[in-house]
């Protein structure tokens, strides 16, 4: 059923992905040189990656076990491109001005805690399911 909690946690997740990438800036040192920038390929695959699962998760919602384990995917997907944004960020030499990249770095840690969240629910329902088949 698509009538579920975790549903809406995924799309809200893949929401926050998808406002990642159309609203995190460039960011440049002080020299005007580019280090992140939402166009780049590994940064571009992983955003787009972890909307792809999550919508691959949302439609899955017939086999449990299946939307658990691509959440749980999706969930280090984030975490790497958490990884990607904080070791680019702390490389390069030079100050860059951290406060004007805004909430862009946020929002991956952000998707993490609604995927934690629907996969609370997933597991619960699996539970609830597992229950019912004991009783027949």
């Amino acid at each position: 059923m698509l009538q579920r909690i975790q549903t809406i946690y995924l799309i809200i997740s893949a929401l926050i992905m998808g406002a990642l990438y159309i609203w995190f800036p460039v960011v440049q040192n002080e020299a005007g040189v580019i280090v992140i920038d939402r166009g780049e390929p590994l940064v571009f695959g992983l955003i787009f990656g972890s909307i792809a699962l999550t919508i691959i998760s949302i439609l899955s919602f017939k086999k449990r076990q299946r939307q658990f384990v691509l959440n749980r995917l999706n969930i280090i997907l984030n975490f790497v491109l958490l990884g990607v944004f904080v070791y680019r960020s702390l490389t390069i030499s030079g100050e860059i001005l951290i406060s004007e990249k805004g909430i862009g770095v946020v929002l991956p840690i952000i998707s993490i805690v609604f995927l934690v969240l629907a996969n609370k629910a997933i597991k619960r329902d699996e539970d609830l399911v597992k229950s019912v088949d004991r009783l027949r």
